[in-house]
């Protein structure tokens, strides 16, 4: 009995688990879309990406900060072991005579005789101790300051908003890499589940064709060779499958990374392969669209380069002029002697202007100088090789579209010819060579046909990142 109830509570447990994997493992369907607001979402470098910007944001502060009032307190704590003490020696007037001491200065200094014959003498005699310190004490300072010129500090005011701006287009580009790097894997998947769709067809068709001409072998109306040489195909079909599926497993897991996802989750694609009349026309409205260089990001990194190597020739100058800054001090001790000179609270100002260094701070302006003209330089130089890569994407993806369009009508010419020869083959027309010819050159063709849709897809994607076209998506 207990035996029954342990086996009736394992069940329902396998039953409840598999129920769990269930939903643990639900298959999700991606659409292209979908799958680069994921990966813009979740991946990694999208993720630091996001950090480099909210860094920025913190240095706009930090700079903002320096010119601003500063409120510092500091404290500190003394132990004298042995106070020094001070005293001022006093005068008086006694009938008593006192042995000088040279040492220390006391003892009689003059005498005076009074007509009565009394003697009236003049002594030097010790003062009151005065200490001149305390043994323990503890003090305070209170320090209110604040900036108010400073040329590198206004530079560097320009500088932060010219610095986050390079931040948001770094950012920008790392969307673009992650998201062509997305739709490539993507179209690469799309293809290789088509290829192995059609595959599986045509499997089906051979070994339909295989099985009926074993029987017609036993029969006697066909050899031997040409059921082995129909084998020796399917064969060669499977081979290409397994492989399909090896690049489809290696693709996902791919996709997964890139989408910033578990390794045990599913993923399905939603969007049907773009074909036939749909990439024909997407793709040449693509070559007719004109370049505007001041949405490549690229352009506008190396526009911001220019604008940090002036602003920082500025700061170079900046180090002639000087700095001006205001304080408010404030000063409290836990115990104070009988005679502290100290003041209690301070108003200030502080000037620092440089005068003279040996010809340092010119030098420093001078290489700054031409570390602009080389950005200049540079700004030009990436401009006129922007122009021709935007030409050179537009011919790629023309000569790719071309070749696609004749990759199309030869894969539909061989797979014609490829049914022509398996029906001749069934009616016993054609040999078995030439079907094997005709199913190899099929196959090749097909091969061909899908590898100028991704170079196709991949072509119009450089041509789309460059010319920044998707920036408002990717902007969402």
């Amino acid at each position: 009995m207990f035996r029954k109830k342990k086996q009736m509570l394992l069940l329902v447990a396998m039953i409840l688990g598999g129920t769990l994997l269930s939903f643990a493992q639900e298959t999700e369907r991606l659409t292209l879309e979908k799958a680069i607001q994921m990966a813009l979402k979740n991946n990694t470098n999208i993720i630091n990406s996001k950090i480099d910007l909210k860094i920025a944001q913190k240095k706009i502060w930090e700079t903002t900060a320096k010119g601003l009032p500063h409120v510092d307190v500091k404290s500190s704590y003394q132990h004298l072991f042995s106070v020094p003490v001070l005293s001022f020696p006093g005068t008086e007037l006694s009938k008593t005579r006192v042995p000088m001491n040279p040492a220390t200065g006391i003892g009689t200094t003059s005498e005076v005789q009074l007509s009565t014959g009394e003697s009236i003498y003049m002594n030097n005699v010790a003062g009151t101790p005065i200490a001149l310190g305390v043994k323990d004490n503890i003090t305070a300072d209170l320090t209110v300051s604040q900036l108010i010129f400073s040329g590198s500090y206004i530079v560097g005011l320009q500088a932060t908003k010219v610095y986050y701006n390079f931040s948001k287009q770094t950012d920008e580009k790392t969307k673009l890499d992650v998201a062509e790097t997305v739709v490539n894997t993507y179209h690469m998947l799309q293809l290789a589940e088509e290829s192995r769709k059609i595959l599986a067809q045509n499997l089906d068709n051979i070994n339909k064709t295989l099985s009926e001409i074993t029987e017609m072998n036993k029969q006697g109306f066909l050899e031997k060779t040409d059921v082995d040489q129909l084998e020796v195909t399917a064969n060669n079909v499977r081979n290409m499958m397994n492989q399909i599926d090896s690049n489809l497993d290696l693709g996902y897991r791919l996709l997964k990374i890139q989408l910033g996802l578990q390794e045990s989750t599913k993923l399905e694609l939603a969007d049907e392969m773009e074909s036939g009349d749909a990439l024909v026309k997407s793709s040449m409205l693509l070559t007719a669209e004109q370049f505007n260089i001041n949405r490549n990001v690229d352009y506008q990194l190396i526009q911001s380069a220019e604008k940090i190597a002036k602003l920082d020739l500025n700061l170079s100058k900046m180090a002639f002029l000087p700095t001006i800054s205001g304080f408010y001090n404030h000063n409290e001790q836990l115990n104070s002697t009988s005679f502290n000179f100290s003041p209690r609270d301070l108003v200030g100002i502080n000037l620092t202007l440089p005068i003279f260094s040996s010809g340092e701070r010119l030098s420093v302006v001078s290489q700054k100088r031409m570390s602009l003209e080389k950005a200049q330089n540079t700004s030009k130089y990436v401009s006129s090789s922007l122009q021709m890569q935007a030409s050179q994407y537009q011919t790629d993806v023309k000569l790719k579209l071309e070749r696609y369009l004749n990759q199309k009508k030869s894969k539909e010419l061989s797979d014609d010819i490829y049914q022509r020869t398996m029906e001749k083959y069934k009616q016993g027309i054609s040999s078995s060579m030439d079907l094997m010819t005709s199913q190899n050159q099929y196959l090749t063709n097909l091969t061909n046909y899908y590898q100028s849709i991704y170079d196709l897809q991949g072509a119009r994607s450089k041509l789309e990142k460059m010319y920044n076209i998707n920036q408002d998506s990717l902007n969402k």
